[in-house]
């Protein structure tokens, strides 16, 4: 059986993922590692420090171990940590975020990235102009940062939540093409911001997903 490791730096968004690769890979396993005090940590530092490198590099190591044909890093705050773990680590590594910033690039030069954390939004305006150098194409981004929304979340408040998140969409929205979730717990709101917003958004789980899917194929493949 085709085995996945899922890396986690915090709570609420395993459920989503399980939920959706379960769906999308029904014969493959899912196993999660989740360290929570990890966002806690870069949340403080502002971005991940050597430690924080440290301990993600030990818990991509362990996903090796495990047996894993596919690890994947579920947090954009972290997502450049990621190009380290594939100098030393000899399973494919995917971050859940890098088949959405693609499907962005591919589609549309004015994008919005939404995001409840200064440390997500950063990665993942980077990581979309990465993947637009990569493709040769120039692409214009709109950073939208919904503040107080994640501490609301973690507060037991999350309707406070969802209408800051709202509400930064809605200013953005007027000079962008489409709106990419930074964080991939705001999956859930991906519908209801698509009714409101009547904008493409983008979220980062079932694309990785879809993602995933393709490359334990090509694996396969080669394996035959």
């Amino acid at each position: 059986m085709t085995t996945i490791v899922a890396v986690y730096t915090g709570q609420g968004l395993s459920e989503i993922v399980q939920r959706i690769f379960k769906e999308q890979l029904p014969d493959c396993r899912l196993i999660n590692i989740i360290d929570d005090s990890i966002i806690h940590d870069v949340i403080k530092e502002g971005k991940p420090s050597k430690k924080i490198i440290q301990r993600l590099l030990k818990y991509f190591q362990i996903g090796a171990d495990i047996g894993a044909d596919i690890i994947i890093n579920t947090c954009s705050s972290v997502g450049d940590v990621v190009d380290i773990a594939r100098k030393i680590i000899d399973v494919p590594i995917v971050r859940i975020d890098e088949p959405m910033a693609k499907r962005a690039v591919e589609k549309y030069k004015h994008i919005g990235v939404l995001a409840t954390l200064p440390t997500t939004l950063d990665p993942t305006a980077r990581l979309i102009k990465s993947q637009a150098a990569l493709s040769g194409k120039e692409v214009v981004i709109t950073e939208g940062l919904a503040e107080g929304a994640y501490h609301a979340l973690i507060n037991g408040k999350p309707e406070e939540h969802d209408r800051l998140i709202f509400e930064t969409a809605r200013k953005i929205s007027r000079d962008v093409e489409c709106i990419v979730l930074a964080q991939g717990s705001m999956t859930r709101m991906q519908d209801r911001l698509t009714r409101e917003i009547q904008k493409e958004i983008l979220a980062s789980p079932p694309l990785c997903a879809e993602y995933v899917k393709s490359l334990l194929g090509g694996l396969a493949n080669e394996q035959g």
